[in-house]
C-alpha cells in the first residue's frame, strides 16, 4: 500500500471475502469454521500457546504494509482464552514502534520500541479500535507515520480487519462493516 492512495476504510482481511488471507501468512492452528452467532464463515485461531498459532500481514518477509490511516479496527470474537495482537509502525522520526495488546497482561508497559497493554474484552464479538496517532503521540511523543506490520494471535475469532480514518463508533460503521447485514 505504499504507494497506493488510501481513504478509509482500507480493508485488510474479511472473512466473508473471496481471498481472505490473501494479504496475510498464517501458522500453526488457523481455519475458516462457521461461527454460530453470525452464521458465516469467520477465521479461528486457536492454541494452548498463542505464539504458535498466528498470522501476519504482509506475508513477505522485508516488505512493509505502509498503511498511513491512523485507526486499526478488528472485529474478533472473545473465546475466554488468552489472545493478543501487535502492530508495528513507524514514526515521524523513523523509529519502527510495536503496540501489543493482550487479555492476559494487567498494566500498561511502555518501553523505547514497545508498548505493551491490557486488553479488557467482552463477552461475544467485540469491536475494537487502535488509534494509533494518538498512541504514537502520547507513549513516544512523536508522530504517527505509517503502520508496516500486523501480526493476530491465538486465541479468537476474526470476522474483519481494517484501517480508518477516524475513530468511530460502532452505530457509524457503513452497514458492511458491521458484524451484522442489515
Amino acid at each position: 500500500f505504499n504507494n497506493t492512495y488510501q481513504a478509509g476504510p482500507l480493508s485488510l482481511f474479511y472473512s466473508q471475502g473471496t481471498k481472505p488471507l490473501e494479504l496475510w501468512e498464517v501458522h500453526g492452528n488457523v481455519k475458516m469454521v462457521s461461527d454460530d452467532l453470525l452464521q458465516a464463515t469467520v477465521l479461528q485461531l486457536a492454541d494452548n500457546n498463542i505464539t504458535d498459532s498466528y498470522m501476519i500481514s504482509p506475508p513477505a518477509p522485508g516488505v512493509t504494509l505502509g498503511i498511513t490511516l491512523p485507526v486499526l479496527v478488528l472485529l474478533v470474537k472473545n473465546v475466554d482464552r488468552f489472545f493478543s495482537f501487535e502492530v508495528q509502525v513507524q514514526d515521524d522520526q523513523n523509529f519502527t514502534r510495536r503496540f501489543r495488546a493482550s487479555n492476559y497482561q494487567s498494566v500498561t508497559r511502555a518501553e523505547p520500541h514497545i508498548c505493551t497493554m491490557p486488553l479488557l474484552l467482552d463477552k461475544g464479538w467485540n469491536f475494537i479500535q487502535i488509534d494509533l496517532e494518538e498512541y504514537t503521540n502520547r507513549v513516544y511523543r512523536t508522530r504517527y507515520a505509517k503502520t508496516l506490520q500486523i501480526q493476530v494471535h491465538a486465541n479468537t475469532r476474526i470476522r474483519r480487519i481494517f484501517f480508518a480514518e477516524s475513530v468511530t463508533t460502532y452505530e457509524q460503521l457503513l452497514p458492511d462493516l458491521k458484524l451484522y447485514s442489515p
